[in-house]
């Protein structure tokens, strides 16, 4: 789950992370008084959208006098921007957050993640900050640095002395990156994240390290520890369609493509994206109706993916194990009668249950095709369309 950057900040002061002064707002009197009260002469007007890349697009504004502040203010808020992470059809901006500006001397990268393969915490730092970190990884690997973190014995003097070195700090501005780090790593753990993100993080003219962005995300699935999570969390920033599927217990992404797919578990979600790919079309979406899903969620399944206009045809692929291949069959067939079904359908079934799965679909008199394999499955779906 993802949050709003004044969230994260927010969360970074509790967690005694030095960053801007600001406030959000969601109108633009408020925003002009609060800026008046700052007692400052330059001022940094920030869209609030779940995406990154909102300077480039026209959602960071540095503005110099408080009516600068309204009318930014009023100019942003309603506004749908378009960035490399949003996709064309952009994200519309409901907030606008006001902070002090900064005097900026040298930009830096900061991040923690958790590398599973190795099963620790590991903070990402680099002397390039300020700009997309896949292209300085990608560019130029010797600028980044990836300092693991065991989590029984966590953060050591040691670790910040050589992410000091690495980002070229001077004695004093490693205790400022000590304190930050320590705090950064506190809220990284006991909020269970799974990305903290500073970009930038900066120093100063007057040689002061202050986070001057956030960026969190959360992991889902530590919500039962955390009733702060839905507090923090804005629906208006998410598909309709895959919150209508959390309510439903299966999972759900929204693609560009136009054919849709049902498949369960993730895993052969994935590889069935991969084979449609592979044949030379594009799936519509991501959809894992879980191990044990009931002939409803089947239903509402199917009622999900029929929603997208997009989609030409539908591909069905299902490995019976704990959930039986007769139910994913019933669910086909009472989607079929409820909603009606009126693009191809290819259905591949195996497992528990498959000969009387295919049976029910046999006698179905649905207009639906079979397939054994996969790659079978995959390259029919993709000729139908």
């Amino acid at each position: 789950m993802n949050i709003h950057e004044y969230q994260a900040k927010d969360l970074f002061r509790r967690f005694k992370v030095n960053t801007s002064e600001g406030k959000v707002f969601e109108n633009e009197n408020d925003a002009e008084e609060y800026a008046k009260s700052l007692g400052v002469d330059e001022f940094v007007v920030k869209a609030q959208i779940h995406a990154g890349g909102r300077g480039k697009a026209g959602g960071v504004k540095l503005v110099k006098t408080p009516e600068e502040v309204r009318d930014t203010v009023k100019q942003m808020l309603g506004m749908t921007l378009v960035t490399h992470q949003t996709g064309p059809e952009g994200k519309l901006v409901n907030k606008v957050y006001v902070e002090k500006s900064s005097t900026i001397k040298k930009e830096y990268y900061l991040s923690l993640v958790t590398d599973r393969s190795t099963e620790k915490n590991v903070i990402i730092a680099s002397p390039e900050g300020g700009v997309d970190i896949e292209k300085v990884a990608e560019e130029t690997p010797e600028k980044l640095l990836t300092q693991p973190i065991d989590p029984v014995v966590g953060i050591q003097p040691f670790h910040i002395r050589k992410i000091s070195y690495f980002l070229g700090l001077d004695k004093e501005q490693t205790k400022q990156l000590s304190s930050i780090i320590s705090g950064l790593y506190n809220l990284y753990t006991e909020m269970d994240c799974a990305l903290v993100e500073v970009n930038p993080l900066i120093a100063t003219n007057e040689g002061e390290i202050r986070a001057l962005d956030a960026k969190i995300n959360f992991d889902d699935n530590a919500e039962f520890r955390h009733k702060e999570y839905p507090e923090l969390h804005d629906p208006t920033e998410e598909e309709p369609l895959e919150l209508e599927a959390k309510e439903w217990g299966f999972s759900f992404v929204k693609l560009d493509g136009n054919i849709g797919c049902l498949v369960n578990g993730a895993g052969l979600a994935m590889a069935t994206m991969d084979i449609i790919k592979y044949h030379g079309a594009e799936p519509a979406n991501f959809l894992d109706v879980g191990g044990g899903a009931s002939v409803e969620q089947v239903t509402q399944a199917f009622k999900m993916i029929l929603s997208d206009d997009n989609v030409k045809a539908i591909l069905v692929n299902i490995f019976g194990g704990i959930m039986k291949c007769d139910t994913i069959a019933e669910g086909i067939i009472t989607a079929a009668k409820e909603v009606g079904i009126e693009v191809p359908l290819v259905v591949r079934l195996e497992g528990t249950n498959v000969e009387l799965g295919k049976k029910m679909l046999d006698d179905s008199d649905l207009n639906i095709t079979t397939a054994t394999t996969m790659k079978e499955a995959a390259s029919t779906v993709v000729s139908l369309i």
